[in-house]
């Protein structure tokens, strides 16, 4: 049988009752298409988790500085020093300990100047660059800068919550707060801390009012880097900061982007990869039941061809390219609509649609795999026909 004379038969074949094999393979349509719907959203979701991934934890790399009694292990000074690292934007030198985390905080209430309302508060040491490093916001007045650190003036800055605890909302009549009995001007109260909540509650000093709390040595440095130089950055760092400590220093460096779109991906494709294999087998047993019906039905043409002279192979070949065609065709459909579908969900959710166009291309030849798969027995029964009996 010449293969073109093959290929007609086939089709007529499939063709000769267009709504059981239209509904044949409507299986093998839903299975890839839930396969390339799996895949796409899977990948386009992937993607959106690295677009959204927190860009505040991906660009924030943290030093912490363990305290040594006979030497400071990292300088004041040592911030400007990781500032010239390529990729950093911002660093601060952030100094803490434990009796300075439990300071009584007491301020003048506007409303009343004779009367001192008193908080427990924490004290932190920071270097001037503090708010662009945390990307806090300036609610009123300013950031203490260099020459008040110079100078050692008594100025401090009041995180937004510690702020409104001592009852200071205004700084036009330069309120003042008292600690250990001593008085320091509040020059500015700063909120939107997005990377240290914890100073929210603070009162911040600069560093050279640190030994009035006991905070001279740094115990903590908060760097902030381009989107993808942290890791780089979290290297080097140590090195910048204490090239004889370097391994006295932790660093905390944020997962990776990478790691995280590829573990959506993985969890989505876990969830419902299982449909479209179900989808799949539910197809393929659909075309193997519709083939075996047919073949029960034209077993007078079968005995008839093989009377004329067509071999097994023949009458095997045209029945597994008939149910081939029905998968291919299923294919063909679903990685369109699958397509699609992606398409349209990303547009709902204002995603950018990520196509793997591998899979899209590889959808039609998996439901024709499918489908010869599914008439490799009906067309092997059809061959094993004696015409004799075929035809009687």
């Amino acid at each position: 049988m010449h293969i073109r004379d093959l290929w007609t038969e086939s089709l007529a074949g499939m063709l000769a009752r267009p709504v059981r094999s239209a509904l044949t393979t409507l299986g093998t349509v839903l299975g890839i298409t839930t396969l390339v719907v799996t895949m796409g959203i899977a990948a386009t979701a992937g993607n959106q988790i690295v677009g959204r991934f927190d860009e505040l934890l991906a660009t924030s790399v943290t030093v912490e500085v363990p305290q040594n009694n006979r030497q400071a292990l990292v300088s004041w000074q040592a911030a400007a020093e990781v500032r010239r690292l390529r990729g950093v934007l911002s660093a601060t030198a952030l100094a803490q300990n434990e009796k300075s985390s439990n300071l009584v905080v007491t301020a003048n209430n506007l409303l009343d100047p004779t009367r001192l309302s008193g908080q427990t508060l924490a004290v932190v040491a920071a270097t001037p660059d503090l708010p662009a490093t945390t990307r806090g916001k300036l609610l009123a007045g300013r950031f203490y800068d260099t020459g008040h650190n110079a100078r050692g003036d008594r100025v401090v800055v009041l995180g937004e919550q510690a702020a409104g605890m001592l009852g200071i909302t205004r700084l036009d009549h330069a309120p003042a707060v008292f600690v250990n009995d001593r008085a320091y001007t509040v020059i500015g109260i700063i909120g939107g801390l997005q990377r240290e909540q914890i100073l929210a509650s603070a009162v911040l000093v600069p560093p050279a009012l640190g030994p009035d709390f006991g905070l001279n040595n740094v115990t903590r440095v908060l760097i902030g880097t381009q989107l993808g130089a942290a890791e780089l950055i979290a290297r080097q760092a140590p090195l910048a900061l204490s090239p004889n400590h370097t391994g006295e220093l932790q660093v905390i460096a944020p997962p990776s982007p990478k790691r995280a779109r590829d573990g959506a991906q993985d969890d989505v494709n876990g969830l419902f990869l299982i449909l479209g294999l179900v989808s799949l087998i539910v197809g393929a047993v659909g075309i193997a039941n519709v083939t075996l019906v047919t073949i029960m039905e034209r077993v007078a043409e079968i005995g008839l061809r093989r009377a004329l002279g067509a071999a097994r192979r023949h009458i095997a070949a045209q029945f597994l390219l008939e149910s081939s065609l029905i998968g291919l065709t299923g294919g063909v459909i679903g990685a369109s609509l699958g397509t699609i579908a992606v398409v349209i969900v990303a547009a709902l959710r204002q995603w950018t649609p990520v196509l793997d166009f591998r899979m899209a291309l590889a959808a039609p030849a998996a439901g024709a795999l499918v489908g010869l798969l599914a008439g490799l027995y009906p067309a092997l029964r059809a061959a094993r026909m004696e015409p004799v009996d075929a035809l009687r």
